[in-house]
């Protein structure tokens, strides 16, 4: 027989035997029946908490949650571990065997786990010596999962109530709003989740432009460690506002900056959104007396921006700051002092007219209470709500939610978990108008134990951005209205699986 003829029964035969292949493990529903893409339950998830606190004063509660889904709920982990501490650009120890940092995550006893879906989870930590710690989730307990740090200490710089939800790694980061101002200490910490070493590059932009700074490039986060990072020593002129641009040339990192200032207490600057031409800022408190803005064009062209402010009656522009202009790669700060003037809103910026779609980052430094009794929180841009957005360690007075429609009117339904120590759940749906901020009143568990998570799903309408104000008075607080502010963003609870189908062609070329 001929080789030509061979080889033709031998792809015929390949042919027929993958065809059946694929005809046996084709599924008769979901995306490759369809041939469209589908939402599927993520199986796996990491989240990175930063270090809370250097002071000895300081106490920090963590709290973890993973919502209830149809994924069955007999399988699964979800787990937090203590990442090792190391100093900027310096590599963990090593003995004869190797990096000890390697594996040294994997094997520790947890410091908070969740053990099933709809069961918030809590953990103490008194002193400096609170950890950062390094998470991963899989199986039933990876969608949705999330956790909070909450840390309280009421004297020394930065002195106040600091909250920071724990993050997923990434390679970009931006952080409108950090300062090298003698008042102020403020921290970058670096969290790196993998077995490999991380290098990171810091970018600083003042109101001139960029600044210069050879220390700021090529900084080491050695494997499963926290770095933290003082920004006023890659810089030799003191700045009020700047802007960080976190790069990771090589890993992947979680980015958070501390803020301390002697005057007004201080909370954690998480990342601004992705740059966008219209970007929304929520949950500015009803009783801010000082609201600052800070602003910054990352790309070549510079924005025009039409300042506004969604309130519980729609929407308005300041006085004096209807518009904002922002030059290419400089940093805007405009001070709109008590904006909300005793109502809830939260800050919308959207390009003017003739200024064309240049993608902007911003944030605002909101201050309550007066003289010494400052206390400050940061609000950067945030991203929609999406489908499903999860905040946990909520309490069961002083917790407020802020929705804000920044253009259609839009449906909510927000969910209040069991608490860590007991209770049932609780529902309740708002409808929040085109073009304003509601102040929802949190739905509370019955029976609640504890503190409890928050869910909040999108129903129907047009996008939703959404914060979580957490505040504490009185004794505990030695008399100064600390707060703190989160924004809620999609728990990423499911992932996009495109269409997939058997194709034949691919064997005939």
């Amino acid at each position: 027989m001929k080789r030509t003829t061979l080889s033709l029964i031998a792809a015929g035969a390949a042919l027929a035997a993958v065809t059946s292949v694929a005809a046996v493990a084709a599924p008769e529903e979901g995306p490759a029946a369809t041939g469209k893409a589908a939402q599927q339950p993520v199986e796996r998830t990491s989240l990175l908490c930063p270090a809370p606190s250097s002071s000895e004063l300081a106490e920090t509660t963590y709290t973890a949650y993973t919502p209830k889904t149809e994924v069955s709920s007999d399988s699964g982990t979800a787990a937090l571990v203590p990442a090792a501490r190391s100093l900027a650009g310096k590599d963990d120890e090593k003995d004869d065997k190797g990096d000890k940092s390697d594996k040294k995550g994997e094997e520790e006893k947890p410091f908070l786990a969740v053990k099933k879906q709809g069961a918030p989870v809590t953990a103490e930590e008194n002193g400096s010596g609170a950890p950062a710690l390094i998470g991963l989730a899989e199986g039933s307990l990876a969608p949705g999962w999330s956790a909070q740090q909450t840390t309280h200490f009421t004297a020394g710089a930065g002195r106040g109530l600091h909250g920071a939800a724990c993050s997923a790694p990434d390679t970009d980061f931006w952080f409108p709003g950090a300062s090298t101002a003698e008042d102020r200490s403020d921290y970058l910490h670096l969290t790196n989740p993998d077995d490999a070493a991380a290098v990171v590059d810091i970018e600083l932009y003042g109101k001139d432009g960029a600044l210069d700074s050879e220390v700021g490039e090529g900084i080491q986060v050695p494997p499963r460690s926290s770095v933290p990072v003082l920004l006023s020593t890659l810089t030799g002129k003191p700045q009020t506002n700047l802007t960080v641009h976190v790069t990771a040339r090589s890993g992947r990192v979680a980015a958070a900056v501390q803020a301390l200032d002697q005057k007004v207490g201080g909370d954690w600057l998480t990342p601004s959104a992705e740059p966008s031409a219209s970007v929304v800022l929520p949950g500015i408190p009803k009783d801010a007396t000082a609201v600052r803005l800070v602003a910054f064009a990352p790309g070549s062209a510079d924005a025009d921006l039409k300042v506004s402010l969604a309130g519980p009656n729609g929407s308005l522009s300041p006085a004096g700051n209807e518009t904002l202009h922002l030059k290419s790669g400089m940093t805007t700060a405009v001070d709109l002092a008590d904006v909300t003037r005793g109502e809830p809103g939260s800050l919308v910026l959207t390009p003017t007219g003739d200024s064309g779609d240049t993608p902007v980052v911003a944030a605002v430094r909101v201050i309550r209470g007066k003289g010494a009794d400052q206390e400050s929180a940061f609000i950067p841009a945030a991203r929609p709500v999406g489908d499903r957005a999860t905040v946990t360690g909520n309490g069961a007075k002083g917790t407020y939610l802020s929705l804000t429609a920044p253009g259609k009117a839009a449906k909510v339904r927000v969910t209040a978990s069991a608490g860590t120590g007991g209770g049932t759940a609780a529902t309740k749906t708002y409808s929040v108008g085109a073009g304003r901020t509601l102040a929802a009143d949190v739905p509370l568990p019955d029976s609640l134990k504890g503190t409890y998570a928050l869910t909040v799903e999108t129903v129907s309408g047009g996008p939703v951005h959404a914060s979580r104000t957490l505040t504490l008075s009185g004794a505990a607080a030695d008399g100064i209205s600390m707060f703190t502010v989160q924004n809620l963003t999609d728990d990423r609870g499911t992932v996009t699986v495109p269409a997939a189908r058997p194709e034949m062609g691919v064997l005939l070329e």
